[in-house]
């Protein structure tokens, strides 16, 4: 089970088109919506943040109500910090990022991967709701699932195995 939570910071605002306005009540936004996801799950959040281009020359930490915050110092990349962070954390963790190559240096150490668009719903979806009918759409009713061929064999209303183990790993979150 993932004991920790990265988050690349910018990459889910950016899912919010709040990356053109005022970036410091963005992270604020994120910041409060991510201490109630924390609140609701018990999971350990670190929210990574760019301050490469104008940050200070150390890397800056701070804990803002059970969320670590990370800024990485000026010359370094979110993106550096958050590969370090799963490198050091391994499969112990899950890392949320569309970020390509953060995405690929979480999967070659085994951390579970959650893309920004998928954790964004997660985290602003309330805390009584519960996951979606796995097979069907709910507005239309048709099944999501191509038809399969007779040259298939098993059961064809189940997801493969590596599918059903991401929906389990998706439940906890």
């Amino acid at each position: 089970m993932p004991a920790h939570l990265i988050i690349d910071g910018y990459n889910v605002i950016g899912l919010t088109g709040r990356l053109s306005g005022r970036l410091e009540s963005a992270r604020e936004d994120l910041l409060h919506a991510l201490a109630a996801y924390r609140h609701r799950t018990r999971h350990s959040v670190t929210v990574v943040f760019d301050g490469w281009q104008q940050g200070h020359s150390m890397e800056q930490r701070e804990h803002r109500a059970g969320v670590e915050v990370i800024y990485s110092k000026r010359g370094e990349k979110a993106d550096q910090v958050i590969q370090r962070l799963v490198r050091e954390y391994r499969s112990e963790c899950a890392v949320v990022s569309s970020d390509h190559e953060i995405v690929n240096v979480a999967k070659s150490h085994r951390a579970f991967v959650m893309g920004a668009q998928e954790f964004a719903g997660r985290l602003l979806r309330p805390a009584s709701s519960t996951g979606a009918v796995p097979y069907k759409e709910l507005d239309m009713g048709d099944d999501v699932r191509p038809d399969r061929g007779a040259e298939k064999k098993g059961n064809p209303k189940k997801l493969p195995k590596s599918q059903r183990r991401r929906q389990h790993q998706l439940k906890r979150f």
